[in-house]
Parts: C-alpha cells; structure tokens; sequence
C-alpha cells in the first residue's frame, strides 16, 4: 500500500529569507503557484515555515529538490516532511515567555496544516519547545 506522505513541508532556519521571498523560491522550485496549488504559513517567532500542498505532490521528492536548491543552501535552511505524527521542536521563541498554550492553539490552527497537540514541552532557558501532535489515523 501507499504510504500516506503529509502535505506539508515543514522549512526551519528561515530568518535570512523574507516570507516573500520564501513564496517565491517555493514558486521556483515547485513549478506551482502559491495560494492556488500551495499555501505558505510564517512562523517568524520561531523561524518556522509550513508550506502545504493543496495539490497533490510527492512532498519528499520535493523536499530533496529543496535541500539541493543553491537558494536554500544559501539561506542555510533546513526542509523537511511534517510528518502526520511527529514532533516538531521550535526554537528561538522570543524570551518574553509564548505560552505552551499559545503554541497548543497555533499549531492546532487548520491553516498552519497543523493537528490535534497532545503535548507541549517548553525548555525557556534554550527558548525552545517540542510539540507533539496526536496521532491522525481514524480522522480521514
């Protein structure tokens, strides 16, 4: 059977490129159009980018097209398949304190491509979090 691969492509490291720009490069690399084929979510607190394909692609084939990208290297960032469960770490939260519950919401967010949160761990002193999503099955 097919392995079910996430829509989304989750681009960390992006704070050299503009969210602009990263709409641009996710043009060019993708052959598609952004808001039509795919929709791109900024994250600035934490440097965070959630590109989801709205048409249907090969998101691993596309992140390799991505990492090999000289724009990317540049940028120095770093792409990856938001997995249906998985963790995410965000880091460089801003120190005046983002709330496990601010973070549960925004990655809760259907815009963000995000899903149910079934834990928030915060480590303040690296202003970092690890979030982990609930598992999709059964919610097709």
């Amino acid at each position: 059977g097919s392995v079910e691969t996430s829509p989304s492509v989750v681009f960390e490291n992006i704070e050299k490129c503009s969210p602009n720009c990263l709409r641009l490069l996710l043009e060019n690399i993708s052959g598609l159009t952004v808001d039509e084929d795919f929709t791109v979510e900024v994250i600035p607190e934490i440097n965070v980018a959630v590109a989801t394909f709205i048409k249907s692609i090969d998101t691993e084939e596309f992140v390799k097209k991505c990492l090999q990208h000289k724009r990317v290297r540049e940028f120095q960032m770093t792409a990856r398949v938001l997995e249906l469960t998985r963790t995410i770490k965000a880091e460089n939260l801003p120190d005046f304190g983002i709330s496990p519950d601010y973070i549960t919401v925004y990655f809760e967010s259907a815009r963000n491509g995000g899903g149910p949160v079934s834990d928030v761990q915060l480590f303040p002193e690296e202003n970092s979090a690890i979030v982990t999503f609930c598992d999709h099955k059964g919610n097709a």
